[in-house]
């Protein structure tokens, strides 16, 4: 069974009185209010010491979640058509021993080449995608292609659509990373309704936006 003590405490000349009230368990000291007493300070500091170490013993631990140290190894962007154009696809990332397998069904586009790049910012709620800011560029270099060793590490290069207006991308990406300062992870992609020159700065002359999307973290196989 619980008992229940109130302890009155009050210096004087290096001593501490209590009284001590047992109220719950009268049979633990016979129900009687126990009588003055002094305590030497050292031994009631060393005993509530301990008390309060205890107590604290018992307290459970807090879950804790290194939310931080999850391995990303595969994402996914959808595209969204921009105001007055109706570009859609999917675009899948998967981390590889040899780099990033980039993966790009887009469909509704003019036939030709057109620029398809990672921009700075996952935020397409600008109507002309604007919004997702320049090329992804966390290491200030010059625009080029994806396989130049000076590039932009969004520099993706082009996408090409058929007769039907249907494009397909299928790629290894040495530079494309999901960790660190380079991680893609929570930035936008960008298809252009021109073709990327892979040379003009800072962009490649690719014209207007013409399909938005926000890459994120998907279900690894």
């Amino acid at each position: 069974m619980l008992c229940c003590s109130f302890l009155v405490i009050s210096f004087k000349k290096g001593y501490l009185k209590t009284n001590e009230l047992i109220t719950l368990k009268p049979n633990f000291i016979g129900g009687k209010i126990m009588k003055k007493q002094k305590v030497p300070v050292k031994i009631l500091a060393v005993a509530g010491l301990f008390i309060v170490l205890s107590a604290f013993s018992v307290i459970p631990k807090k879950e804790t979640r290194k939310m931080g140290n999850m391995m990303v190894t595969k994402a996914v962007c959808v595209l969204h058509p921009t105001e007055g154009n109706n570009v859609t696809g999917v675009v899948t990332f998967t981390k590889t021993d040899k780099g990033m397998h980039v993966v790009a069904d887009v469909h509704g586009l003019a036939p030709g080449k057109h620029g398809f790049h990672i921009h700075q910012y996952g935020d397409c709620t600008a109507a002309d995608g604007t919004s997702t800011g320049g090329h992804f560029n966390p290491d200030n270099m010059k625009h080029g292609g994806p396989m130049d060793k000076v590039r932009h590490e969004g520099d993706m290069g082009n996408i090409e659509a058929d007769a039907k207006g249907d494009a397909h991308l299928d790629y290894v990406d040495p530079m494309l990373s999901f960790e660190g300062e380079h991680s893609i992870i929570g930035r936008g992609i960008i298809v252009h309704a021109g073709e990327d020159d892979l040379k003009s700065q800072p962009t490649g002359a690719a014209g207007a936006r013409v399909a938005c999307g926000v890459i994120g973290i998907a279900k690894g196989e």
